[in-house]
């Protein structure tokens, strides 16, 4: 079986794990974000999370925790299907809009920033910062493109029960610096 097949199988398997998980912890996204420990952070201005689709742990309440430390919160964007990411500022009481993939976004008009820290959302983890995305490559170019420019750290936001002891990776995959989850906070070497 070729290494794309089997990130498929992986991905239909993990996608059932996290459904599951998400059934049995609804309080997943609070305790982590009550565990994150904000000192061993690097510096940053702005962050981006996400919304949640489906079983992904909602980032809200540690996108809230972030911001009452000052920082400024963003949502990523899609405006094409092929292209990388943008990052719209975002403020919690304005509305959203459906971006390239029909996911809510801020709109157009909102500012465009370049994130320090990226809460990423991800089907599967390990311990060395490898992380298992919907298979798309936009966080991959997204994290390349930004990387390119100036630091940025990148947070992988699950459930505990999606680590496995090692992923698949190929020479495009972005890692992971941390990640975060209900039970633990994993710093990658």
């Amino acid at each position: 079986m070729s290494e794309i097949t089997d990130k498929t199988a992986l991905r239909a398997q993990m996608r059932a794990r996290r459904r599951q998980l998400a059934a049995e912890q609804p309080d997943a996204a609070k305790l982590a974000a009550a565990r994150i420990p904000l000192d061993r952070l690097p510096i940053f201005q702005t962050f981006s999370g996400y919304h949640p689709l489906g079983s992904e742990i909602d980032p809200r309440p540690l996108m809230r925790r972030l911001a009452e430390n000052g920082a400024v919160p963003a949502l990523p964007v899609a405006a094409s299907r092929e292209e990388p990411l943008e990052f719209r500022l975002w403020d919690p009481r304005e509305g959203l809009e459906p971006d390239a993939f029909d996911i809510p976004a801020p709109p157009l008009w909102a500012g465009a920033v370049q994130p320090e820290l990226i809460i990423a959302p991800l089907l599967a983890f390990d311990r060395r910062g490898n992380r298992l995305g919907q298979g798309a490559g936009h966080y991959d170019r997204t994290i390349a493109n930004l990387r390119a420019l100036q630091p940025v750290f990148v947070l992988g936001l699950a459930f505990s029960g999606q680590e496995l002891e090692e992923l698949p990776a190929e020479p495009h995959d972005e890692r992971l610096n941390a990640i975060l989850t209900e039970t633990d906070y994993i710093e990658v070497g």
